[in-house]
C-alpha cells in the first residue's frame, strides 16, 4: 500500500459516522470523510476529482440506498447507487491502486436455506433493494478491482434510522407492540463493522492480495425481531407488552427474508476477527443512547 489515505463515502450514514468515531484508534490513516452531498458516488467527475486530488489507498463505500420498501417504488434510484455507481468507483480504484471496501447484504441470499449461509451459498434476490445489492456485487465481481466485498445483516447503531432507535422511540409512545417473530438473523453493530473493517484494510497494507475477497460479518447469534425487541426494553427498562406476529400479519412492500443468519467461519479463519455476541454489543449501543 502505498499511501494510508482512505477516503470515506456516505459518511452521514450509519457506518460512515461510525467510522467517524474510531479515526483516533487509526491515527496511522489519513481519513478524509464526504457525505453524499459532497460526494455524489453516481457522479463520475465528482469521483474522477476525489481520486485524483486525494489518491487514496482505500476507498470505502458506506454510501448505499436502504430504504428497502421505498426501493420498490424508486427503483432507478436504488439502482444508480446501489449498483450503477460501482461502474464508476472501480474504474477509479483501478485507474489508482486503490482497494475497494464495499458493503452488500444478507438480503440477496434469501435462498430458502434454514442454516448459516457462508458467502459461496446460492444468492436468490427478492425485493428490489436485494436485487439492486447484488448486482453491484456482480459489477464489482466483472472488474479487475482489487477489493473486500462484506456482506453483513440488521445493521444497527446510535446513529441515524435503525431498528434499535425505532424500538425506543416506539417504547416510549405506546405500550402494546406487535413484533415479527418468523425472521431469524443477527443484529450487526455498524461500530463493530467499522472496526472489524479496519482490521481488514490493516492486514491488507501489511499483506496485500490481487482480486476479489467476498466475507460475511455480523454480530454472533441468531434471534428473531421479536427477540430482538424484548432485549431491548429489557435493556432499557420499558415497561412495553411485546407480542410475536407472523409476518404474514404485517405486509411491507419488499418482501424480507425469513432467514439471514450468516456463517462467519471465513472471517474468523482467515482475518482472526470474532464478532461479539449480539447482547453485548445492544448493550453498548444503548448505554450511548442513554
Amino acid at each position: 500500500m502505498e499511501s494510508k489515505t482512505i477516503i470515506v463515502a456516505g459518511a452521514n450514514g450509519q457506518l460512515g459516522k461510525s467510522f467517524q468515531k474510531i479515526v483516533f484508534d487509526w491515527q496511522e490513516y489519513n481519513f478524509h470523510f464526504f457525505d453524499s452531498n459532497e460526494l455524489d458516488i453516481t457522479n463520475k467527475n465528482a469521483l474522477e476529482h476525489a481520486f485524483s486530488s486525494l489518491k487514496p489507498s482505500v476507498f470505502i463505500n458506506c454510501a448505499a440506498y436502504t430504504a428497502v420498501d421505498k426501493a420498490e417504488s424508486e427503483r432507478e434510484r436504488a439502482y444508480a447507487i446501489n449498483s450503477e455507481a460501482l461502474d464508476y468507483i472501480t474504474l477509479f480504484c483501478i485507474k489508482n491502486n486503490t482497494l475497494l471496501i464495499h458493503y452488500s447484504s444478507d438480503y440477496v441470499y434469501d435462498n430458502g436455506m434454514k442454516v448459516p449461509m457462508g458467502e459461496e451459498a446460492p444468492t436468490s434476490p427478492k425485493s428490489i433493494y436485494a436485487q439492486s445489492k447484488k448486482m453491484g456485487e456482480e459489477i464489482i465481481e466483472r472488474s479487475p478491482v482489487n477489493a473486500l466485498l462484506i456482506r453483513t445483516s440488521w445493521v444497527y447503531s446510535e446513529f441515524g434510522h435503525n431498528f434499535v432507535k425505532t424500538m425506543l422511540k416506539l417504547g416510549k409512545e405506546k405500550s402494546i407492540l406487535n413484533v415479527v417473530n418468523d425472521q431469524i438473523g443477527s443484529p450487526t453493530y455498524a461500530g463493530d463493522l467499522a472496526n472489524a473493517t479496519m482490521k481488514m484494510i490493516d492486514q491488507y497494507a501489511k499483506k496485500p492480495f490481487t482480486g476479489i475477497e467476498i466475507y460475511n460479518y455480523s454480530g454472533e447469534g441468531k434471534i428473531s425481531w421479536f427477540e430482538f425487541a424484548s432485549f431491548i426494553f429489557e435493556v432499557a427498562e420499558l415497561d412495553i407488552d411485546v407480542h410475536p406476529i407472523p409476518t404474514s400479519d404485517y405486509k411491507t412492500p419488499a418482501t424480507r427474508p425469513k432467514w439471514s443468519v450468516l456463517d462467519l467461519s471465513k472471517i474468523k479463519k482467515e482475518y482472526g476477527i470474532a464478532p461479539k455476541y449480539w447482547k453485548e454489543s445492544v448493550r453498548e449501543c444503548l448505554y450511548l443512547l442513554s
